[in-house]
């Protein structure tokens, strides 16, 4: 445990990469095959070196700069970006059509947005603090309730206090 400022706060309550989807990882390997065409004139074993080398790079490189959503330490961190979770109000987490919604139509500019094609789940998260101009956060995520509760937990941890 640690404590930081003003709560006692403890390590990594929930953690996902949204890493793309199967399809999308498949996509990217077949650029693999396309390197080797190129290389191939020149002569087969660099070839295939250059291809399964560029192949494993790109899968490599997607899964690697995924962004990653936890709760840690008392914040949501989404990506970069990272806020205490005192300042958040109560979130609520959507899937199929109310999440295509959230992630289209029903979609603020001024909230901060970790949104990924293939990942279902959204959660959105107001911001309770009147300084801050964002007026919610918007997360994809692949268990959306789990999502929910490490907040609702994280935030009720610093509400109770400690003997």
């Amino acid at each position: 445990m640690q404590k930081r400022g003003c709560g006692i706060r403890t390590g990594v309550e929930y953690r996902e990469r949204l890493s793309p989807s199967l399809w999308a990882l498949v996509a990217a390997a077949v650029c693999g095959p396309m390197a080797a065409l190129v290389f191939s004139p020149v002569d087969t074993t660099l070839a295939l070196v250059v291809g399964l080398v560029v192949a494993v790079g790109i899968v490599v490189a997607l899964v690697m700069l995924s962004p990653i959503v936890e709760i840690r330490d008392g914040e949501l961190r989404a990506g970069r970006a990272h806020i205490p979770v005192e300042v958040l109000g109560q979130p609520f987490g959507v899937e199929g059509d109310a999440a295509r919604t959230a992630r289209g139509s029903g979609l603020d500019h001024r909230a901060w947005h970790v949104i990924r094609g293939g990942i279902d789940g959204v959660v959105t998260v107001p911001v309770t603090d009147p300084e801050d101009p964002t007026p919610s956060w918007v997360v994809s995520t692949r268990t959306p309730d789990r999502l929910v509760a490490a907040i609702q937990r994280a935030q009720l941890r610093l509400r109770t206090p400690r003997r």
